[in-house]
């Protein structure tokens, strides 16, 4: 029942990016067992491998950026995402820009093609990482946690000094969780001045009402309703999972986040490899101790049905 997963054939879309505002060909493409998942920059003279993981990560600046020999891919948390939220351990994704596409500023399209692209179990099982002590950064008011759990559980609250945007909070066990309609549709969002600021900086060149919530002073300026009444941190959530899928391996904790982000995140997951007996590896292709077996819960990825309309 757990074990790992690509996808049975190659797909491709075509998106802009959100930063650079520029055209991206994107293709995923199978990978073997213990792949991991790669991104290929096509468009170089020499193409390049970056392998997602915490190693790779170069940027968290309004984005988590990954590269690898003076080449880098941003943006790839929403992809990421789905790939974790549909248990995909091994895919090659191709792209011909230095940033993956917003689409619709969900995960919502690229769990669409990844299912259309069928997914495969392989041969051999998947690992997790088990948290065994508690891993914690902070950066003023804003914290966030690995707790050791018996499954993996995620309880998240936001908090903006905004009319529109109070607190929020959310609370899931991965284990009966549906990441493709609970989490997946959830869209990124701004406020209107942050996005003339970064506008300013040469920044968001490609974000639009269609892959993003733009939120003024005293509205809401999608037309669009919102697709969740707490759509803005199931966003977060969506791009914590994405972040969390750089340590390579599903975990068994408490993801516990009150108003994080990407560095928030990528500071937590590097902390997290570096604390010695902070976690330790259940690797199913060995036999476990039924009493070490028995503690767990491992989580239930997505069904292999397609999106509901």
């Amino acid at each position: 029942m757990y074990f790992q997963r690509t996808i049975a054939e190659p797909v491709n879309c075509t998106g802009i990016g959100l930063h650079t505002g520029r055209k991206v060909n994107l293709t995923i493409k199978p990978a073997p067992v213990n792949n991991g998942i790669t991104f290929i920059r096509t468009d170089l003279p020499k193409p390049v491998t970056i392998i997602a993981r915490v190693s790779s990560i170069l940027d968290t600046r309004y984005a988590t950026t990954i590269g690898n020999d003076g080449a880098k891919v941003s943006t790839v948390e929403h992809l990421l995402a789905a790939f974790y939220g549909l248990g995909i351990d091994n895919a090659r994704v191709e792209l011909d820009s230095p940033e993956v596409p917003i689409m619709d500023g969900s995960a919502a399209p690229f769990i669409y093609l990844i299912q259309s692209a069928n997914i495969k179990e392989q041969e051999k099982p998947k690992k997790f990482m088990v948290i065994r002590k508690p891993v914690r950064v902070s950066d003023g008011d804003r914290k966030v946690s690995l707790l050791p759990s018996r499954e993996f559980k995620i309880s998240y609250t936001i908090d903006f000094d905004h009319p529109l945007l109070r607190s929020q909070s959310y609370r899931a066990t991965l284990s009966n969780l549906n990441f493709s309609r609970e989490i997946s549709r959830a869209r990124t969002f701004g406020f209107l001045q942050e996005v003339n600021q970064l506008r300013s900086q040469g920044l968001a060149r490609g974000g639009s009402l269609d892959n993003a919530i733009v939120i003024g002073n005293f509205r809401i300026l999608n037309e669009e309703e919102l697709r969740y009444p707490d759509e803005f941190v199931r966003h977060k959530i969506l791009d914590s999972l994405g972040d969390l899928s750089l340590l390579q391996m599903p975990v068994i904790g408490h993801l516990v986040a009150h108003k994080s982000g990407h560095s928030l995140n990528y500071h937590l997951i590097k902390k997290l490899t570096m604390t010695k007996g902070a976690w330790k590896v259940l690797d199913l292709s060995h036999p476990q101790p039924l009493a070490e077996k028995s503690k767990i819960k491992l989580p239930a990825f997505a069904s292999l049905k397609q999106l509901p309309t």
